[in-house]
């Protein structure tokens, strides 16, 4: 029977069992497109990566959740560069160690900053990005069993990506973040006629003093009903904060999963002015939990 290492790694964390677990696959250019989504079904994460040999970048990547491919994710990425060192396939060169990863989107850059040839954070620059579809605010709020009075005042609500689109709803605050849940029904029915691949709710508090942000993102099965750490979506977050004018800095740390016993945080970067944003910048700590084989 065919085998492929596998390794399990939490992104957005420094502690096992925090952050966003993704399942790692290595050497998994044999494996067939239903395969891959079959696996992502096994494993049940937010998202699994595959990694592959590229002619052009240190290694091609692609993410599966359980339901479908999607073209670019946060904590995989994170992840994936984690497993890539720690398997003894990306060797650090310093402090600071570059690599690519071929992704569906195309190309990412990742660093990897290291000490003692420990990780000690990995940084990716997600695309520049683009703001698409803006929604009304009585027709999305009531998705998430919210009201408009549960907006942040004289905000949009709109669809964008660094990468992958995100439907970006900011709320007034923790109170209305944690009595966010989801209408699926009706949710299923908004999206299929929208842009986004998943809804990122935030606010402009974090859940401890080390926060300036929190957020809660929401799927439906078979994907996870909440992601304890979004970090494609936390670019596009401070993309959109920073765009119209929520943040007084570029720079901040985000925070997401602690209500669900999984605290995350990554630091974040917006680079470039506010009307002509360059690209964003989305780092986190990571730890190995689980290796073995993957016997198919």
């Amino acid at each position: 029977m065919p085998r492929y290492p596998i390794l399990q790694v939490d992104a957005f964390t420094t502690s096992p069992l925090g952050g966003n677990p993704c399942a790692v696959v290595l050497d998994a250019d044999e494996l067939t497109d239903e395969t891959m989504l079959a696996v992502a079904r096994e494993m049940n994460l937010s998202e699994t990566a595959f990694v592959c040999k590229s002619s052009t970048a240190t290694a091609r990547v692609r993410y599966f959740t359980p339901a479908e491919e999607i073209p670019m994710a946060g904590h995989p990425t994170i992840a994936t560069s984690f497993g890539l060192v720690s398997s003894g396939r990306v060797k650090l060169t310093g402090e600071k160690t570059f690599i690519t990863l071929q992704l569906n989107v195309g190309p990412i850059e990742v660093e990897i900053t290291s000490s003692k040839k420990e990780v000690r954070l990995i940084t990716m620059t997600q695309l520049k990005p683009q703001f698409l579809t803006k929604h009304q605010p009585s027709e999305v709020m009531p998705l998430f069993h919210l009201t408009e009075d549960d907006l942040l005042p004289d905000a949009q609500v709109q669809t964008v990506s660094t990468g992958t689109p995100q439907l970006m709803v900011p709320v007034k605050g923790l109170n209305a973040l944690r009595r966010a849940r989801m209408n699926v029904a009706a949710y299923e029915q908004y999206k299929k006629s929208s842009d986004f691949f998943s809804p990122h709710l935030f606010c402009l508090s974090g859940a401890t003093p080390a926060g300036r942000t929190f957020a809660r993102h929401f799927g439906v099965p078979p994907d996870t009903l909440e992601d304890p750490f979004t970090g494609s979506a936390t670019g596009g977050m401070a993309a959109f904060l920073w765009h119209y004018g929520l943040l007084e800095t570029p720079i901040f740390n985000a925070e997401q999963g602690h209500w669900m016993h999984r605290p995350g945080i990554a630091n974040v970067e917006v680079v470039g002015p506010r009307n002509d944003i360059h690209a964003v910048k989305v780092g986190g700590s990571a730890v190995l939990v689980l290796q073995g084989e993957l016997i198919l």
